[in-house]
């Protein structure tokens, strides 16, 4: 009978520490519920002790997440150990995940420690660790460069211990498959109680070898494969997660193993993931981008026409990819609007059907016809932009003269107050409206990212502004959609804007404690 690979997610935690602007607990919340319904069997959730942020946002999952196991960070450290297991408190089951760096190199130039304190160390960390949860991960930071004999002796040692879990990161994407197989190969012929434990792989991609590790490590036994949905992660990312159960999937015949994944919620998942995260996906990006079931040259065409597997591997349908074709106006009602993002994957938990559907009217009514790319987008800005708590735009206008100046007047809506503003630049009418809005709110404001993309094709297509802002040495991330480019970009600062407001909100009342 073949063996089950568990599939542990760190999307949350090792993805969401790369990205440029952290995530919200809303839009944290919404990725681990997505990833639930992937059937993702371990959802490594953050790192409490971090940040207060980051604590919250374990508890918030913990408390909302009922069938993957929830699991955080810690380091071999009693007070990580501590607030790891508080911020999970409420889970139905959790996993502590404690980490120590067990190369020379990390022992002596990092942690200016010997071997021996190191091996103490894991030791007791999974002791203290286990009085929380019987369900304790150690991982040896750096393993694929510690020496095999330290890297066998302190598996050994904290097998012993209890922890049922033991994982080998390539840290820095350093090792080639066959260097990493040799590597579990090892694990398995010397730790004499190894039977005891569960063998992970977490691999990093620096050298484009992530995911070839870690499908080697499972041929040599490895039962956990470690990643994030589209290789999210430091640097040049994690294993992809959606490539290793797709692999595990379409070479049966050769792996023999299996996941309790549901292949067909993959597609969803990643673009919430991709979206939410401010992350695209490169279109020539295994399983998930935009060209990995197209076919461009002559000779695959007349092949696929004849038979898709002449040049597909797997159905597009198997990891929830379906080809819709929507014909919707401002006459369509809720369910013919609901019918169409169910045919395209969605769930109900996935937006929001009122706000998607007022969106919806006033884009019909400007564009006449809306199509699927224009529904899904619109369903994505809803859900990422929360609630305007205080600032929401109420007017505004612009006049640009080709080498010339741009001025732009606004009316910001503050609460229950308007405050009107003008501003006149040279840098064109985007930067106009920009500056009107930072002399209402008076934020200190820098603008580090800017970016236009086209949501559809041809002159249908809408216009997603993505901005990265700099305020108080804290960086946010803003989104607009619309039409008009001006307004969008106009709507993506606002967005930004209301999200530091919050923040300022929540740092006044940590003051007045």
């Amino acid at each position: 009978m073949n063996a089950r690979v568990i599939i542990f997610d760190t999307t949350l935690r090792d993805g969401e520490q790369a990205l440029q602007a952290s995530l919200s607990v809303k839009e944290k919340l919404q990725i681990a519920l997505s990833l639930e319904k992937t059937g993702i069997d371990i959802m490594e959730v953050g790192f409490p002790i971090s940040s207060p942020g980051d604590f919250k946002s374990v508890q918030s999952i913990a408390k909302n997440i009922k069938d993957t196991k929830i699991c955080s960070l810690a380091r071999c450290v009693k007070k990580d150990i501590d607030a790891a297991a508080e911020a999970m408190s409420l889970a139905k089951n959790f996993r502590i995940h404690i980490f120590l760096a067990t190369s020379t190199l990390h022992i002596k130039s990092k942690l200016r420690k010997n071997f021996n304190e190191i091996v103490e160390m894991a030791i007791d960390s999974v002791r203290y660790a286990l009085r929380y949860t019987d369900d304790v991960e150690f991982s040896c930071e750096d393993a694929g460069r510690t020496n095999k004999d330290d890297l066998c002796y302190i598996i050994e040692k904290v097998i012993n211990e209890g922890a049922k879990t033991i994982n080998i990161p390539d840290t820095v994407g350093y090792t080639t498959p066959r260097e990493f197989s040799s590597i579990i190969k090892d694990i398995f012929e010397r730790v004499p109680n190894v039977h005891k434990s569960i063998i992970s792989v977490h691999c990093h991609n620096d050298l484009g070898m992530a995911v070839g590790n870690s499908i080697s490590a499972i041929e040599y036994g490895a039962r956990q494969i470690e990643g994030t949905i589209n290789g999210l992660g430091e640097r040049a990312g994690n294993t992809a997660l959606e490539e290793v159960i797709m692999a595990i999937k379409v070479r049966k015949d050769i792996l023999g193993v299996y996941t309790n994944i549901k292949h067909h919620e993959i597609y969803r998942t990643s673009q919430i993931i991709s979206h939410i995260c401010n992350m695209p996906i490169p279109s020539n990006k295994a399983i998930v981008g935009s060209n990995a079931f197209s076919h461009s040259s002559g000779i695959h065409q007349d092949g696929v026409l004849k038979n898709r597997e002449n040049y597909e591997i797997m159905a597009p349908s198997l990891i929830g990819l379906k080809e819709v074709k929507l014909n919707l106006t401002s006459r369509s009602g809720r369910a013919a609007v609901k019918h169409y993002m169910d045919e395209m994957g969605y769930k109900d938990i996935d937006y929001n059907i009122n706000e998607l559907y007022s969106s919806f009217l006033k884009l019909a009514d400007k564009k006449g016809q809306v199509f699927d790319y224009d529904l899904e987008a619109l369903a994505f800005i809803n859900t990422q932009q929360e609630k305007m708590e205080y600032f929401s735009l109420h007017f505004f206008s612009v006049q640009s003269v080709y080498n010339g100046l741009s001025t732009a007047s606004v009316k910001l809506l503050c609460g229950s107050k308007i405050h009107t503003e003008s501003s006149t630049t040279s840098n064109g009418p985007v930067n106009a409206i920009y500056q009107a809005l930072n002399r209402i709110t008076k934020y200190n404001v820098i603008l580090k990212k800017f970016q236009l993309a086209a949501k559809g094709q041809g002159k249908d297509a809408l216009g997603q502004v993505d901005i990265l802002v700099e305020c108080d040495n804290r960086k946010f991330h803003g989104i607009g959609l619309a039409t008009d480019i001006i307004e969008a970009a106009t709507q993506a600062m606002i967005n930004v804007l209301n999200n530091i407001w919050k923040v300022k909100q929540v740092d006044k009342k940590l003051k007045n404690k």
